[in-house]
């Protein structure tokens, strides 16, 4: 008598014949690498703004930029300007939020001229061939 668990086994244990299958990637479609490098582009901002106000936590408690200021001050005297006023956490945010929206659009434009580049290279090579396979 042969449990259900045995028999899976023995299900198992057959070698599944390999199939290959060639494809060739002729058109990518423009408003898929569109909407797909956006969500990229999106996910890198919101890494570039967690990154930052980590590295910014850091940086201030280790003490970096109190020490920075004191040796500005110790060279250029009591005229140098203050950097915990430029490097304040609303500033460096702020910065890093410009950085980030620059990033979204500049990576979704790439993405977009990326589409039409490999759209229009295709006409004259005839397509980029992927092999395919299972286990």
């Amino acid at each position: 008598m042969s449990t259900v668990a045995e028999k899976l086994q023995r299900k198992s244990q057959r070698s599944v014949p390999t199939k290959q299958v060639r494809l060739k990637l002729v058109y990518i479609d423009f408003w898929s690498a569109v909407k797909l490098s956006f969500l990229l582009a999106v996910c890198g901002a919101v890494v570039l703004l967690v990154a930052t106000f980590f590295v910014w936590v850091v940086i201030s408690s280790v003490g970096v930029i109190a020490e920075a200021q004191e040796l500005l001050t110790s060279i250029l005297g009591e005229s140098a300007a203050s950097l915990t006023s430029f490097f304040a956490l609303p500033q460096v945010m702020l910065f890093a939020g410009v950085v980030a929206v620059l990033n979204v659009v500049g990576g979704t434009a790439l993405g977009a001229i990326s589409a039409l580049l490999y759209n229009l290279s295709v006409r004259f090579t005839g397509g980029l061939l992927v092999g395919f396979t299972n286990n």
